[in-house]
């Protein structure tokens, strides 16, 4: 589910809302019985202290990796709490938990510590966990004309080609793009 201003304009306006309810008690001339008067008093603790949340943020990243952080948030206003998130979007949110995702210009973590592009036996250009000989496929792209392949290149896809950074990942796919088997 995607939020957007106007959703949270109505948040913002139901949080103002909740606020002034919570504080109806206090008109003067209201008489409150045993159990609302514990109930304001309550209510009253409830804003003088922060209000907490769990938030979960989510990155994607360019390779397709989602990385998933739990945060435990707390905040005196609304509008600080939409200041501090204003780069996410919002996608998921219920009375205690809000989700947030956000898309990452760059590779993930696990692909700059040990991401490695290779080839496998049937030529499909492949993202591995470690070099491509003993390891765990992360992503695979398209199939390569190995026959069209310098035998350096071959060697190189073979050997396994560390991704240090997303330059080198958009180099890599740029470099053996011309040798795709069209689909």
């Amino acid at each position: 589910m995607r939020f957007n201003w106007v959703t949270h304009y109505r948040l913002g306006l139901a949080f103002v809302v909740v606020v002034l309810f919570m504080s109806i008690g206090k008109v003067p001339g209201m008489i409150l019985s045993g159990a609302a008067e514990q109930m304001e008093t309550h209510q009253d603790q409830q804003m003088s202290e922060p209000q907490a949340l769990t938030i979960i943020l989510e990155r994607i990243y360019l390779d397709g990796e989602i990385s998933e952080e739990v945060v435990l948030d707390s905040y005196w206003s609304i509008e600080n709490f939409w200041a501090k998130y204003d780069q996410w979007q919002l996608i998921e949110i219920d009375e205690s938990t809000m989700v947030f995702r956000k898309q990452v210009d760059d590779i993930s973590p696990l692909l700059k510590a040990n991401g490695y592009f290779g080839i496998t036996e049937d030529g499909v250009l492949t993202i591995f966990n470690g070099r491509p000989d003993r390891s765990r496929i992360i992503q695979s792209f398209f199939q390569i004309d190995v026959k069209k392949l310098e035998s350096k290149k071959q060697e190189e896809l073979i050997q396994g080609i560390p991704i240090k950074t997303k330059d080198r990942y958009e180099e890599v796919l740029e470099t053996f793009k011309p040798y795709s088997l069209g689909e």
